[in-house]
């Protein structure tokens, strides 16, 4: 618990921390939210996931642009950060990579719409679109060099086609329940494998 100070007043970094703690919840809230709900989702549907009141949310995030907005940045922050715990964790750089696009379709997940959120704004989408490949591109770039250093996959590979090739496999999967972009992803990544060579037999 924090200590008050002599005026009884708990001090302003405690409220900073504690501001910044409801801040990460709600955002995390909302990411899981619009996944199951669009980001139209009833602002009082995001406060009872994150276990705060609606003033709060509000306090932070004054429209729901700037929400959408922050929780667009905040699912690219966690790609960013997956990229090197994901390379120097897993079995290979394939298996590192395979989880890194898994992680980047579930963010696409909560990009459906995002551009129906800010249509009133077409100056925040663009710059939007452009911290996305500013910031994910290179992490890409990271699995992909990596797993081509090993021998696990075909060296050519650009990260922003592989990027957008996987963005464009996830269009229309909520219009259709028959559609699993997953599958045609999987089959993606087998082919960007290195063949192997044919041995010989006598």
């Amino acid at each position: 618990m924090p200590s008050e100070s002599p005026t009884g007043k708990v001090p302003t970094r405690s409220k900073r921390t504690d501001a910044l703690r409801n801040q990460q919840t709600v955002l995390t809230a909302a990411a899981e939210v619009f996944v199951t709900s669009g980001v139209d989702a009833p602002i009082r549907e995001i406060a009872a996931r994150a276990g705060v009141g609606m003033a709060t949310i509000y306090r932070h995030f004054p429209t729901r642009a700037d929400l959408v907005t922050a929780v667009y940045r905040h699912q690219i922050e966690a790609c960013v950060e997956a990229g090197p715990k994901l390379l120097a964790g897993s079995e290979s750089p394939f298996d590192a990579l395979r989880q890194w696009i898994d992680l980047f379709v579930d963010f696409l997940a909560t990009k459906h719409g995002l551009a129906d959120a800010l249509q009133s704004d077409s100056d925040r989408f663009a710059t939007l679109h452009t911290y996305l490949v500013d910031r994910l591109e290179p992490v890409s770039a990271q699995l992909l060099d990596a797993a081509v250093e090993v021998g696990e996959i075909r060296p050519g590979i650009q990260p922003y086609e592989l990027m957008r090739g996987i963005g464009n496999l996830c269009i229309g999967r909520d219009d259709d329940p028959r559609y699993d972009p997953r599958r045609l992803i999987e089959l993606l990544l087998q082919g960007l494998r290195q063949p192997r060579p044919a041995t010989l037999t006598t």
